[in-house]
């Protein structure tokens, strides 16, 4: 019985990750680094946000040491190595769309400052929500070239002065 689930986790962590397109290899590991970072600075945080009487303060920190928690679970799995599922859930985030990433980061990050608006909440959040970010821009794309760019206003000016022209010569 073990050696059945033991081959189904070992295929999921096999498989290759998902490539995006037009996502170079250095963006994507400074998406992961900025998802570290965020980890580590949402957890110093939260545990200075912990300590006081404030009830919504509190809840913040902990919600704030929960952020890191899943931060590092889904961009470095390999610091949660005593977790047994932590590959498992590391391969899901790894299929899941950029733009997804991007919702469910920001999201996790914007939930503290609603709770408790305060410096520490803001600060610990701030690059946890920006590796959000970073993920929404890669959701966008490869910039277009200028080339391209050029041909595409040069056709719609022209499309522009055609219809201008029409319009004079039926009024005359």
């Amino acid at each position: 019985m073990s050696g059945a689930g033991g081959t189904a986790v070992a295929s999921v962590s096999s498989a290759p990750p998902e490539q995006e397109e037009g996502v170079t290899w250095w963006y994507r590991w400074l998406c992961r680094l900025s998802g570290v970072l965020g980890a580590v600075s949402c957890a110093i945080s939260g545990l200075f946000n912990c300590i006081t009487i404030h009830p919504l303060n509190i809840a913040a920190g902990v919600w704030m040491i929960v952020n890191a928690f899943v931060l590092l679970l889904c961009e470095a799995p390999f610091c949660c190595q005593f977790i047994e599922f932590a590959n498992t859930v590391a391969a899901k985030v790894d299929q899941l769309r950029s733009w997804q990433k991007a919702v469910f980061y920001c999201g996790m990050a914007v939930v503290p400052i609603v709770i408790s608006l305060t410096l520490t909440t803001l600060l610990g959040n701030a690059i946890a929500f920006a590796t959000g970010v970073l993920y929404g821009l890669s959701a966008l794309g490869k910039k277009g070239d200028a080339i391209s760019y050029a041909r595409i206003q040069q056709q719609k000016q022209q499309a522009d002065e055609e219809k201008l022209t029409d319009t004079l010569e039926g009024e005359l």
